[in-house]
């Protein structure tokens, strides 16, 4: 079986295991990536079918059908490559913030806070969190890169029927849910309220295994249990103060504008505590997730403003 392995094929070149660990992180973005495509699309397919439904939002029904088709394959190449360069210690720590804010948020569900948006901001810490699931999954696989290529081809085909389905309903939902004829369309008419609960357990059980894995990769960098201490110590009490923050904020302050403050408030703190207790990667990592954390809000402002607008 050694004829068959990628490594065989080339000498031994100094490098040459840090080559197939980069390619290795580019397949673990591009699934990233694949997994926000579909999160996007299907909110995508719930939110306009609930704009259809209501008379008074066909504005920002129109709004979504307008969307550009190239956008998503772009967002997801620029975010499979921000994935693969972000470290996994940064990815964890994205991952361990994201899911503090969002039981924090559940929690506050009875003050009025929107259940949907929540999905939507989300993205980047996906991704985030199947790079970090896969890294440790797959640590020490015999055959771990053909075990992505294989993740990349069933998430890709995941994304693409996604996009399709998005795409179907933007241009013929309307029509077919009248004439009802198709059967898809039959279908979400029936179902789509369910798409809410549906991303909602998907997204648990990716969190759930993101942050055990999350967990796992920072810790395996210590060499002691003081020096652990050092390092969680802080970062509990700057993600303490940062879900205190996400609680204090106006509620009237929602938007683009708004969801991009918090980002930077975010990053910025994640920011200056590896400054003190990280690594000069670290830093650069972090700058890299705050690029791609406001690229895919900028791709999603439409969806997000419909969310707020809900």
């Amino acid at each position: 079986l050694k004829m068959f392995s990628l490594g065989s094929w080339l000498p031994a070149l100094p490098g040459l295991a840090w080559g197939w660990a980069l390619l290795d992180a580019l397949l673990q973005g591009l699934v990233g990536a694949c997994a926000v495509s579909v999160l996007c699309s299907l909110m995508k397919v719930y939110l306009y079918i609930q704009c259809l439904n209501s008379p008074s939002r066909q504005a920002q029904k129109r709004a979504l059908g307008a969307q550009w088709r190239l956008l998503e394959p772009l967002q997801a190449m620029l975010l499979a490559a921000v994935l693969a360069l972000v470290g996994s210690r940064v990815a964890a720590l994205v991952v361990l913030e994201f899911s503090l804010r969002a039981v924090s948020t559940a929690l506050s569900f009875s003050k009025g806070t929107p259940s949907s948006q929540l999905y939507l901001l989300c993205q980047y810490s996906l991704g985030c969190g199947m790079s970090c699931s896969l890294s440790f999954l797959l640590e020490e696989a015999p055959h771990r890169t053909y075990n992505l290529l294989l993740a990349v081809g069933l998430a890709g085909l995941l994304a693409t029927y996604s996009r399709r389905l998005a795409r179907h309903v933007c241009t013929l939902y309307e029509l077919h849910s009248r004439q009802r004829y198709c059967g898809a369309c039959i279908l979400l008419l029936a179902s789509a309220h369910r798409i809410p609960r549906l991303l909602r357990n998907a997204l648990a059980v990716a969190f759930a295994v993101a942050d055990l894995a999350a967990v796992t990769l920072i810790n395996r960098d210590f060499l002691s249990t003081a020096e652990a201490v050092r390092f969680w110590t802080p970062l509990t009490i700057c993600y303490t103060l940062l879900v205190v923050y996400m609680q204090e904020e106006p509620r009237q302050s929602a938007g683009l504008r708004a969801a991009c403050q918090t980002v930077l408030v975010r990053m910025g703190g994640l920011f200056i505590l590896l400054l003190t207790v990280g690594r000069w990667t670290d830093v650069l990592h972090v700058l890299l997730s705050l690029l791609g954390e406001l690229w895919c809000l900028l791709c999603t402002s439409v969806l997000l403003e419909t969310c707020w607008r809900q």
